[in-house]
């Protein structure tokens, strides 16, 4: 098998600790007849993020809480079987686990500050709905013969 492309960067210079990885690989499901689909390429990448030093403490408390539903007892796992290939798999397996820990670990956006509306615009809005309304009323057929 060809060497692992790299350590996989969450964000800045924190990477995937690879010591830290556990790796299982097993049998994809779906359709195989005859010597189809017997090999071992579906790969599970676990990562314990709870007991993990390789991120900053207010990293691993944002992921802790932003991953509550995905963990179990504090370790996140990721699945791939899309590539016959194990090795792909492991690429995709990594890259998933690295984006999904970039995700949880993200600063909160900033807090919007509320703009206040010009009031022309505000005028000119109902200045139009009247103009509306007006023109609405005036189609009504009571005047008709």
């Amino acid at each position: 098998m060809g060497c692992m492309s790299g350590p996989y960067l969450i964000r800045g210079s924190v990477s995937l600790p690879e010591a830290e990885l556990m790796w299982r690989f097993s049998r994809s499901s779906g359709p195989g007849g005859q010597h189809v689909n017997t090999s071992d390429s579906q790969v599970e990448l676990r990562f314990d993020l709870a007991r993990t030093e390789a991120l900053p403490q207010v990293w691993k408390e944002r992921a802790l809480q932003r991953l509550a539903g995905r963990l179990v007892d504090g370790v996140v796992s990721v699945r791939a079987s899309e590539h016959r290939s194990q090795w792909r798999n492991r690429e995709t397996a990594a890259v998933r686990l690295a984006s999904l820990l970039a995700e949880a670990t993200a600063p909160p956006p900033k807090p919007r500050k509320p703009t206040r509306i010009p009031r022309g615009i505000n005028e000119r809005r109902l200045r139009e709905k009247k103009q509306r309304s007006d023109t609405k009323r005036g189609r009504t057929g009571r005047d008709w013969g």
